[in-house]
């Protein structure tokens, strides 16, 4: 009897703890836990006490003619080295296609005219934790009768500028004159990562991309914007999916053209070994069997082949970046390589690299030139010391989920695929994902229309079914 009492006892026990385990999680668990917002101070030296100028000033591009004289003064100077037989791209940029790049940069560029492109869109600066940030904000020429506007941050990443969204942005501010309907307008703001373009770099350790996205939310809220959208690939998509982990009650809708998973666990291990064989069983699709296998050649050689940079860039950016910041040639030879390979590997086959396959010679020198002019490089460089120092999967922003409504444009030429079976694990509310018919990994600068037109679906889906109310 004793025995059979115990029991009893150890039974109610066990669904006392059961049923208050319960309760809790019905009641008292928090929701998804959200990232803190982090508020620092990168400006020089000690923070002021006084209160911080949150002024917005109009901003242009301006050039001296010393700064001109000096950078064609060093393009002569120039120091070629003779490129291996047949070599291509595959050692990097190509020393012959790089002089005629030099010899078109000298001759027939016209940065001037360049610079009224620039400004052809208003800018602006303010001054948000220290340091000035720079950004393109630009508002409808028309909205139909009641109609808003809706507000659209888009980031950039590296080696590119804000410069990759100016084709891009008519056909979200005026969608109806470039036949994309008018049921959804932007008013698109592109600001500058700090550090890169005319941006203010931080003076002080440890600005990541969780800063820059607490940087960019008090941005848009000083130009009065409570909900808006965000959109980026590269650093952009890792600094758009910490805003939304920042403040998921504001951003109504986070659009990616690229998908990055840090934390890989056990099912990933098993879908790169198996997935090839049982797609069906790790939720793969054809295509996504297509863009990752076989894995040793399209996964593990390619980020051998390609990341050689970032290892750099996240140990010892500064030595590197001394070169490129002092030689206009060293710099455009760098940053071409990216332009290259990232908008699609096959272009290593060719000795011009393909670069002209898919942007102007004008379009990447305005890029390059923004780099130059500004004396950005090396500051470009650090963000990824500030983000990877610490080893990847160690922050706390990747082992967070992302509860916004999120649409994915998958291009097939992006240096890593990431099928929508790994990303739902960190991205619960995918609405939509699309594999894209072309392009690579600089969207918004090589298929404008291609992302413009899955933006405006991925928002209409948003809007239609008021998703983010739902969240």
């Amino acid at each position: 009897e004793f025995l059979s009492s115990l029991a009893g006892i150890m039974l109610l026990e066990v669904f006392l703890v059961l049923g208050t385990l319960l309760i809790y999680f019905l009641f008292f668990k928090k929701k998804e836990e959200t990232l803190p917002f982090k508020d620092g101070w990168w400006g020089r030296g000690q923070k002021p006490v006084t209160k911080e100028d949150s002024s917005i000033r109009p901003f242009k591009v301006e050039t001296t003619e010393e700064e001109l004289s000096d950078l064609f003064r060093r393009l002569d100077q120039a120091r070629f080295t003779e490129p291996l037989e047949n070599s291509c791209f595959h050692y990097g940029t190509n020393s012959v296609h790089l002089r005629k790049v030099v010899s078109y940069w000298k001759n027939q560029f016209n940065w001037k005219k360049q610079v009224e492109v620039l400004n052809k869109y208003p800018q602006f600066k303010t001054k948000i934790q220290g340091i000035d940030i720079h950004f393109v904000h630009v508002k409808p020429p028309h909205l139909p009768e009641g109609q808003a506007a809706k507000p659209l941050l888009m980031v950039h990443g590296w080696p590119g500028s804000f410069y990759e969204f100016y084709k891009i942005i008519p056909l979200l501010t005026d969608p109806a004159s470039h036949g994309l309907g008018d049921e959804h307008i932007f008013e698109v703001i592109c600001p500058s990562i700090p550090g890169y373009g005319f941006s203010e770099a931080p003076h002080k350790k440890d600005f990541n991309s969780v800063s820059a996205a607490s940087v960019f939310y008090e941005l848009m809220l000083r130009l009065g914007f409570n909900e808006f959208y965000t959109q980026g690939g590269d650093w952009g998509c890792l600094i758009c999916t910490n805003l939304a982990q920042i403040a998921p009650n504001h951003v109504k809708g986070l659009h990616l053209n690229m998908v990055f998973v840090s934390k890989l666990g056990l099912t990933h291990l098993l879908s790169i070994l198996l997935g090839q064989y049982f797609p069906g069983l790790f939720g793969f699709q054809d295509e996504d069997v297509r863009r990752m296998f076989p894995f040793l050649k399209k996964g593990l050689y390619r980020i051998l082949s390609e990341s050689g940079y970032a290892h750099i860039q996240a140990t010892k950016p500064d030595t590197v970046g001394c070169g490129l910041n002092d030689s206009p040639v060293g710099l455009a030879a760098y940053i071409l390589e990216k332009f290259s390979s990232w908008t699609d590997m096959e272009f290593q086959n060719l000795e011009d690299g393909g670069l002209e396959r898919k942007f102007s010679l004008d379009d990447l020198l305005t890029n390059i030139m923004i780099y130059w002019v500004s004396g950005c490089m090396v500051s470009s460089m650090r963000f990824y010391k500030e983000n990877l120092q610490k080893g990847m999967g160690t922050q706390k922003h990747e082992k967070l989920t992302v509860q916004v409504p999120t649409g994915i444009a998958s291009f097939p030429n992006e240096i890593l695929h990431t099928p929508q079976a790994w990303a739902k694990k960190k991205y619960t509310n995918i609405v939509s994902f699309h594999f894209m018919p072309r392009g690579g990994h600089f969207a918004a600068f090589e298929e404008p229309e291609l992302l413009a037109k899955d933006i405006l679906q991925f928002v209409n889906k948003v809007e239609k079914e008021q998703l983010w109310k739902k969240k």
